[in-house]
């Protein structure tokens, strides 16, 4: 009997001293140092999710003047960054060859002219003739083939007034041409606005014969611009017309310019295999500061969130195993008590947009045991996010691991120590 309770003594001291051995084991880590983590407070403001992108700052119309003849040109009234108004005569092509076929042109007229009184003579000849032989069949003083020939006459003579009538028109239409294309050597401004291209110096000879040559390039109103970047096609579907835009561009790096979306263009360009998609940012230019052809670094603003708690993104990262599930210790918060009951299982299991993030109660002195709370999450700008939940401002979320082997908190359920994987 003394044997046996002596057994029981000591394998009940045994069994104490296990237990006593793992409590200690998990208030530190594997080399004996007590598990820290980094930490940062829950905030309260404002979150933005943007939309990078690069593109060209451009005119919002700019006009390519071309010509419509061929020729040398002989004479060039304007230059880069000449002011012009619409009307405004800005070169002239060199008319003799053009001159001469109006010349042409005019001639044929005449000629075509005469033709058409000629047959028109001729037709009142032939009337006048038909109706005589007419009357003298009637008396019975001709044979009936005279009649017809009269007839056949008459006919003929209207159909030449009509062959010559449309030769009079063909050649009042070259006259026309020849007159307009005379007119085309005279290039005039079409808009007003600021030259920003010159594609030809004096003396030289365009040819019109194959496609219009383009002369000037005129920027209709420089004081509004646009800019046209190309976004990625993973970021297209945020951006929408009348989003704000902020730029910036090399040669004012420390000034910032603002416009907004214009145009979601639906037609994509692929460049080594990254398909682009351009967007059209109209942007004021007052004092004319922006120039175009210059590279703008695009902003696009397309969803914010004002006086929202959020967190670090590396908080809704953080994995951890065997840590409890309840309210503060001892802080009397029954709100938290009450909603964190029901966070048992993983992220996946709490629905569509719900995270889970581990909080220290007070501060993160060593040995503490983070809580695991479950947070709705909204908007994100890539390194805060927005959430909604158990959480109030200035509660300490974790980040990450500072030092021991593992997070070193009790569980009360499994009896196994935190881990971050």
């Amino acid at each position: 009997m003394k044997k046996g309770l002596k057994k029981l003594f000591f394998g009940c001291a045994g069994i104490a001293l296990l237990a006593g051995g793992y409590i200690v084991y998990t208030s530190r880590g594997s080399n004996g140092e007590t598990a820290t983590y980094s930490t940062e407070a829950v905030t309260r403001g404002s979150i933005t999710r943007v939309v990078s992108a690069t593109g060209k700052i451009q005119a919002v119309n700019t006009v390519e003047v071309g010509s419509q003849v061929s020729g040398t040109i002989r004479k060039i009234f304007v230059d880069y960054n000449s002011s012009v108004k619409k009307g405004q005569l800005i070169a002239e092509i060199d008319a003799t060859v053009l001159q001469a076929k109006v010349k042409e042109s005019e001639a044929n007229l005449n000629s075509a002219k005469a033709s058409y009184a000629e047959a028109a003579a001729k037709v009142r000849e032939a009337r006048r003739e038909h109706t005589r032989q007419k009357s003298l069949y009637a008396k019975n003083f001709i044979a009936k083939s005279d009649l017809e020939s009269a007839e056949t006459s008459a006919a003929t003579t209207s159909a030449q007034l009509g062959s010559a009538k449309a030769k009079l028109d063909a050649a009042q239409a070259t006259l026309e041409q020849s007159r307009t294309n005379l007119a085309y050597s005279e290039i005039y401004s079409p808009v007003n606005g600021t030259v920003v291209g010159k594609d030809v110096s004096e003396g030289q000879t365009v040819a019109s014969s194959y496609q219009t040559p383009t002369l000037f390039t005129i920027a209709e109103d420089l004081t509004k611009m646009q800019v046209e970047a190309a976004v990625d096609e993973a970021d297209i579907g945020y951006v929408k017309e009348g989003m704000p835009v902020t730029f910036t561009v090399d040669t004012y790096p420390e000034d910032t310019f603002s416009g907004a979306v214009r145009q979601v263009r639906l037609m994509a360009a692929t460049t080594e295999n990254v398909v682009t998609y351009t967007v059209i940012i109209s942007a004021e230019n007052p004092d004319l500061r922006l120039y175009p052809g210059m590279t703008a670094n695009v902003t696009i603003e397309t969803a914010s969130a004002k006086n929202v708690l959020k967190v670090p993104n590396a908080a809704l990262r953080v994995r951890m195993a065997g840590a409890p599930n309840g309210a503060r210790t001892g802080s009397g918060d029954s709100k938290r008590a009450g909603s964190t009951s029901k966070a048992n299982g993983s992220a996946s299991q709490n629905g569509k947009g719900v995270q889970v993030v581990w909080i220290l109660p007070e501060s993160n002195d060593p040995g503490q045991v983070p809580m695991r709370v479950p947070v709705t999450v909204g908007l994100s700008d890539g390194s805060w996010t927005a959430v909604s939940g158990d959480l109030a401002d200035g509660d300490l979320v974790v980040t990450g691991a500072l030092s021991g082997a593992a997070a070193t908190a009790k569980n009360s359920r499994a009896n196994m120590p935190p881990r971050m994987f």
